[in-house]
């Protein structure tokens, strides 16, 4: 037997005598613990919990796009224009926090805009932040004075209803009533007079069945007057109608348009998309003359439509006509694209 013979047999012995061996098993790494985003359904639909928080977080806002027509368009972004027509652009987005206390939800709310009339005229503001809990708030926001009919031709608020405030509000399902300290900083001043001002307003709301209301009021310190205001509305036939009224003992923070005003409007509901509300308004004693309003009243009518083209997504357009006694007539009005979120 030769070399070669005897290294095979050797081996032939050793593979025979050596058990069979599995391959090793191949072991994943356990993943990494994570925390999914989830939902919180407490206080209504588009809340989250943020991560590793009892907290609950909405995020919401809108992208509009709007062209302003009229002798003097104008807009809220910028200031009166020239020409006949201007366009803007506006982002807005708006940050809800939610959490629960002893005493209640403790609410914080902040709200971003972005104001563009074009590409190098652009400003980014706070539009509101507040707190709020147990009925009392804190912060900027907007007051009742804000509210007014659904249509565009009515003009019974304050010329600048954001302000700093403390305001303690009493809700129920169906009534609400509230009072505030607003900061007057930015409203009308008298001559002489500068911006350092306080107010104090009050509101009070409802609904009952078909038909809703408001009644509006606020002292202004620094002016020595105020003013009142009642709306409703009521759903009639295919629409709701709507009638305000405005009283001012002279021109004030809360409203300086006229002495007094009344106001209507029907809001036709045309189809499930389409919505059509032409209004009407009438001024007695219009305009501000020095430290009191004018002698000539004024009238206003106007024409509003909204359609929705799909969810999330409406246009509107909206054209209106003012005659005052003392001043010359002027048309003006605006179409507007808005994708909300």
């Amino acid at each position: 037997m030769n070399i070669r013979m005897v290294l095979l047999a050797s081996a032939a012995a050793f593979a025979a005598s050596t058990p069979v061996l599995a391959a090793d098993a191949i072991v994943a790494a356990e993943p990494e613990p994570v925390e999914y985003v989830r939902v919180c359904d407490a206080y209504g639909t588009g809340y989250f919990y943020i991560p590793g928080t009892e907290t609950c977080l909405k995020i919401e806002g809108y992208i509009r796009f709007q062209v302003n027509v009229g002798d003097r368009p104008g807009n809220s972004v910028t200031r009166p224009n020239d020409s006949d027509w201007d366009a803007v652009t506006r982002g807005q987005v708006q940050f809800t926090a939610k959490s629960d206390t002893e005493y209640g939800p403790l609410t914080g709310v902040i709200v971003m805009q972005f104001n563009a009339d074009n590409a190098t005229d652009q400003d980014a503001i706070l539009d509101s932040a507040y707190l709020d809990v147990a009925g009392f708030r804190a912060g900027l926001f907007y007051s009742w004075w804000d509210d007014g009919l659904s249509g565009e031709t009515d003009d019974i608020g304050s010329i600048v209803t954001l302000h700093n405030s403390l305001r303690y509000q009493y809700e129920s399902g169906t009534f609400y009533a509230g009072i505030s300290v607003d900061e007057l900083e930015d409203g009308f001043y008298q001559s002489g007079e500068g911006p350092n001002n306080v107010g104090v307003a009050f509101g009070v709301g409802g609904t009952a069945g078909a038909f809703s209301y408001q009644v509006t009021g606020g002292w202004d310190f620094d002016n020595e007057d105020g003013a009142i205001r009642a709306m409703g509305t009521v759903e009639i036939g295919p629409g709701t109608l709507g009638l305000a009224a405005v009283y001012s003992s002279g021109p004030n923070s809360y409203y300086s348009a006229a002495e007094w005003a009344v106001a209507a409007e029907y809001a036709i509901k045309a189809t499930d998309k389409l919505k059509i509300t032409p209004g009407v308004q009438y001024y007695g004693d219009y305009g501000v003359d020095g430290d009191d309003f004018g002698d000539g009243d004024a009238w206003k009518v106007g024409l509003t439509v909204d359609y929705q083209i799909v969810d999330n997504f409406y246009a509107k357009a909206s054209v209106q006509y003012l005659d005052p006694d003392d001043g010359d007539d002027s048309t003006s009005g605006y179409f507007r694209l808005q994708r909300s979120f």
